[in-house]
């Protein structure tokens, strides 16, 4: 699955997380403060811009410039590690090309945070009759807005185009993997769905979850040093009371409660789709064999093949049963989780409509980063099923004792070709 594609896939990603950590302790501790040395800066009290030109603004050029070298120094060392690998300029440079582009609309995502603020404020003083406002003050404002949302536009188009021809690409190379080792697969059970049916769903599931978890970490690094900020202006919280930094806290625990919970009543789930696979295969290959044999498919072999997979079908259907009273119970109260934490800060009047749409965005941002495996459980769950197929299925390859219930299939298929070479079709 992943050696087919990547180089030394192991050391290729323990890698870039060492070399991810390495690029930012060396911006916080070094990199930041030569680029204001070297006039990277702007007047102390200066805000963000919330158009266009943040991407100019020059504490962001900055940044760019250090983490497009990043980006290259560690494709460049990699590119030569893996200079035999047929797949190395997909793997290693489509894969930086992705993050980049990921960043780039997290930084997005931060120029319409910012917006925010000006559009809510001037919302509020215009509903409360204040003086000096003009409708050509909203109009500048949508103008600004739809110039973000065109560029957003763009590039989530151009990303999905891309990331759909990476993915072909990895389901290419494990496609060609395989059936460079036809002859050691072809017995297991399931193969030609496995070559063909489980590689396209490993990658169409990858192409979700691996785009939404790369910016799930870029939000975090973005959004978490914004809501430090933001935190400023909640000093108090109900029941708990005064807690320093209470944004940021309160966008780590509650997600990390929901991660858990989720976790704990879903833990059955991965066997029971991985066992839905298997017994939906073996009752379609009897049909199979049925359409060719004319002693294959009888109504009683169908009859117990059907019942395994009603039988676990209905299992499923249990465990989702209580897996989703949890799942909307926490969904429905995190909708109103931030609400109720800022009503002692509303109540006393700290802070501004703008400020709160402010807050309400980023703690959103944070707080959906770190709900990953929330949001995405019941995908991950169908792709921890589909990697298990493919794990067995490659321990074929390597010459490793296959699954119990693969030796249990062969050895029924040795059993029933025993029998039928008695018989003539």
């Amino acid at each position: 699955m992943f050696h087919s594609f990547f180089p030394r896939p192991k050391f290729f990603f323990i890698s870039a997380i060492v070399w991810s950590l390495i690029c930012v302790l060396g911006w916080y501790f070094a990199v930041e403060r030569l680029g204001i040395s070297l006039g990277f800066t702007v007047p102390e009290g200066t805000p963000e811009p919330f158009d266009l030109s943040y991407f100019a603004f020059p504490p962001n050029v900055w940044f760019y410039a250090y983490f497009a070298l990043c980006i290259v120094l560690f494709g460049g060392v990699w590119t030569v590690l893996a200079k035999d690998h047929p797949w190395k300029l997909w793997s290693i440079w489509g894969s930086l090309l992705i993050v980049s582009v990921t960043y780039f609309s997290v930084q997005i995502s931060v120029v319409i945070n910012n917006f925010r603020r000006p559009f809510g404020d001037l919302l509020q003083n215009a509903l409360s009759q204040k003086p000096g406002i003009t409708t050509w003050d909203f109009y500048s404002l949508q103008i600004v807005f739809a110039q973000i949302a065109f560029l957003s536009i763009a590039v989530s188009i151009l990303t999905d185009f891309f990331t759909s021809h990476y993915i072909f690409r990895w389901r290419s190379a494990m496609n060609n993997f395989y059936m460079s080792k036809w002859e050691k697969l072809r017995h297991i059970e399931g193969a030609s769905q496995r070559v063909q049916e489980d590689t396209m769903r490993f990658s169409a599931t990858l192409e979700g979850l691996g785009i939404t978890l790369i910016n799930s970490v870029m939000t975090l690094v973005v959004f978490l040093p914004i809501l430090y900020g933001l935190s400023s202006y909640v000093s108090e919280l109900p029941v708990i009371g005064e807690l320093p930094h209470a944004l940021m806290w309160l966008a780590i625990i509650w997600p990390l409660f929901g991660t858990l919970l989720l976790a704990l009543v879903g833990i059955k789930l991965p066997g029971l789709h991985f066992r839905n696979q298997r017994v939906e295969a073996a009752y379609r290959k009897e049909l199979v064999y049925g359409e060719d044999h004319a002693d294959r498919a009888q109504p009683i072999a169908v009859r117990e093949l059907f019942g395994n997979v009603r039988k676990n079908y209905f299992r499923l259907y249990w465990h989702y049963l209580y897996f989703n009273l949890f799942r909307y119970f926490y969904l429905q109260a995190d909708a109103i989780f931030l609400m109720t934490m800022l009503i002692p800060t509303i109540v006393a009047g700290k802070i501004t409509y703008g400020i709160y749409q402010q807050i309400a965005t980023a703690f959103g941002q944070v707080s959906n980063s770190f709900q990953y495996l929330v949001n995405s459980w019941t995908t991950i769950i169908e792709l921890l099923s589909i990697h298990k197929r493919l794990k067995a299925f490659e321990a074929a390859i390597d010459g490793e004792p296959l699954p119990e219930i693969d030796q249990r299939y062969l050895a029924r298929e040795e059993r029933d070709g025993e029998i039928g070479a008695d018989k003539p079709y």
